[in-house]
């Protein structure tokens, strides 16, 4: 399976939905990506909505911590979203939730940043 990547602004935040698997064959494709948008945008924040993505490896983390680390930089904020009980799990077993927000939808993120 690939990776879909479907992205929208929404007044200062970037929403990146995924869908598929981000593994080591598709997380450069997505890091580009990611990075060009960002960039190209006047965003402040990065909203991941992960509720279609069915496998996430060690190489995906990394393009989220990367966006992060991007972000954080830019003076912004980012936030996951719609995480199913799989990858609920992988971003307590990384750690990845000592830094990130998680919201249950990308309603409740972008009311949390005042946008909704």
């Amino acid at each position: 399976m690939s990776l879909r990547v479907d992205t929208e602004c929404v007044e200062d935040v970037l929403i990146v939905r995924l869908e598929g698997e981000l593994d080591h064959h598709t997380a450069e494709l997505l890091r580009h990506k990611l990075e060009d948008d960002i960039m190209r945008n006047p965003v402040s924040h990065l909203l991941l909505s992960l509720e279609n993505l069915h496998f996430m490896d060690s190489s995906g983390l990394g393009v989220i911590l990367g966006r992060y680390k991007q972000m954080n930089a830019r003076g912004g904020d980012m936030m996951v979203c719609s995480l199913s009980p799989v990858m609920y799990r992988m971003f307590e077993l990384s750690g990845l939730f000592k830094i990130l927000k998680i919201k249950e939808s990308e309603h409740e993120a972008l009311l949390a940043w005042e946008v909704a």
